[in-house]
């Protein structure tokens, strides 16, 4: 599909909004052109909007007159022709961004409560059923973002090594049988630079909320290493303020009783065991070496050993999942009384193998990936789980949402902080990007980790030097 953008600087949205009705196609923005070539869409400001569109023998034109925001009525005229060439509507309407519940609850300071609902309605063209789960996260995320101060921060690890790659994934991330050699340097440098960065927190006086290890998976290290590094983190930040330290231990398969008994150790009080689907053909199919078996014994285990508040991943829309083999994946950890479940729709993301083998998403796809949501949304409310965050990505099956479910009580502070950009988070590791918020300006910056643990324990003295820029950030 070839976009055509004439006297405006509205690509980047219009071609966001493009690929919501043309997922598998590759979208050729042209800002200097002489003539235009099928199939395209065209749009311009002169002295009116104007949008055409030249699709398989599909013409249209829409115009309007210019506004106070013109890049919102182009997109309205876009959608329009776009949903009348495809029938259908989006569910998110014309909104592209990640963090729709954020701007809800901005629109709402600046416009009241009817004025944001109408804008989301009226001129963004969100549905009803969107709108009231952006809504119910939104008054959810409320008591979460109050605990925030000013000097709040939270601390990301990242460990960047799995068992093996899903299809679906484009984290940067390495095989543990190949990166083997890396993990014992890695770890020896991670718990430096968290030392460093204890410091730096220290010195700024900021108040530690939350800790996360993210990955890849860290319980891919040995629980010695995990040890090591948790315990460094307990030494050096004064944890005395933190209400929430998280592990993701996402791969059943490196689940076992060292591992979770390193966690309990050092007083981990919330882990992530993800079976992403408990459809044995499907986790074969995308490269999860694991079965649904091996994930309902490590959960089992994490019971034994303690943890009272455990978190599951389901994907819907993974190629070969039906309706009915989410619904019997998703009734199964309601059953378990899993804590917080999480449920996300397959991105099809540039990096991920999915992508590079050409799988393609169709209408029937976003059908059945809406109707595993719902179902979801029915079930799970009606289990007494609550939303509590909620984020989309481009690319999305069916261009909808991620939502974090939890029993009231067991919300993961964390993902509400990063998904709000309430506060700074400081990042430790590959991959890591620390963000750095300053609540009076409502601005962020970013210093970015190298994205490899080669390039990480290579380079780390650059990694420090970086790091000095967050007292730069606050004054200091």
């Amino acid at each position: 599909m070839n976009l055509y953008v004439k006297n405006h600087n509205y690509w980047f949205e219009l071609e966001n909004l493009t690929r919501l009705f043309f997922p598998n196609e590759k979208i050729n923005v042209f800002k200097e052109f002489e003539s235009t070539q099928s199939p395209y869409i065209f749009t311009s400001l002169s002295d009116k909007i104007t949008v055409e569109a030249d699709i398989n023998g599909f013409k249209r034109k829409a115009q309007a007159n210019l506004d106070v925001d013109n890049e919102l009525v182009t997109a309205q005229l876009l959608y329009g022709i776009l949903s009348e060439y495809c029938g259908y509507s989006q569910p998110w309407g014309v909104l592209t961004g990640v963090r729709p519940v954020k701007l809800l609850r901005r629109l709402e300071q600046e416009l009241g409560g009817k004025g944001a609902r109408d804008k989301f309605l009226n001129d963004f063209y969100v549905s009803g059923e969107k709108l009231r789960l952006a809504k119910t996260t939104e008054i959810n995320e409320k008591k979460i973002l109050d605990l925030s101060d000013d000097n709040s921060f939270s601390l990301y690890v990242g460990i960047p090594f799995c068992p093996s790659r899903c299809s679906y994934c484009s984290f940067v991330m390495s095989s543990i049988e190949r990166a083997k050699k890396l993990t014992e340097p890695y770890v020896e440098l991670l718990c430096e630079e968290i030392k460093q960065t204890a410091q730096i927190a220290s010195d700024l006086g900021l108040r530690l909320e939350t800790v996360y290890f993210g990955g890849g998976t860290p319980t891919t290290l040995s629980g010695s290493q995990l040890d090591r590094l948790l315990k460094t983190v307990r030494k050096n930040f004064d944890m005395s303020t933190c209400r929430e330290l998280t592990v993701e231990a996402g791969r059943p398969d490196t689940v076992d009783l060292e591992r979770l008994s390193a966690l309990r150790e050092n007083k981990v009080d919330r882990i992530s065991i993800n079976p992403q689907t408990l459809n044995n053909d499907v986790l074969r199919s995308i490269g999860r070496k694991h079965t649904a078996e091996q994930f309902l014994s490590a959960f089992e285990l994490a019971r034994k050993c303690g943890f009272n508040n455990i978190n599951s991943d389901l994907i819907a829309g993974l190629p070969g999942d039906t309706e009915e083999s989410f619904k019997k994946s998703l009734d199964t950890l309601t059953k378990l009384s899993a804590e917080c479940i999480t449920v996300h729709t397959l991105c099809m993301k540039r990096a991920s193998t999915l992508t590079h083998l050409g799988t393609s998403l169709n209408r029937q796809d976003a059908e059945t990936a809406r109707n595993m949501l719902e179902y979801a949304g029915k079930a799970l409310t009606e289990n007494e789980y609550i939303p509590y965050y909620l984020y989309r990505q481009s690319r999305m099956v069916g261009n909808l949402e991620n939502v974090g479910w939890s029993k009231k009580g067991y919300e993961c502070l964390y993902n509400v902080y990063v998904m709000d950009e309430t506060h700074t988070v400081l990042a430790c590791g590959s991959g890591g990007v620390t963000k750095l918020k300053d609540s009076k300006k409502d601005c962020l910056e970013r210093i970015f980790n190298f994205k490899y643990p080669y390039e990480y324990i290579d380079r780390f003295g650059e990694i420090t030097q970086r790091k000095s820029a967050v007292y730069k950030f606050y004054g200091k």
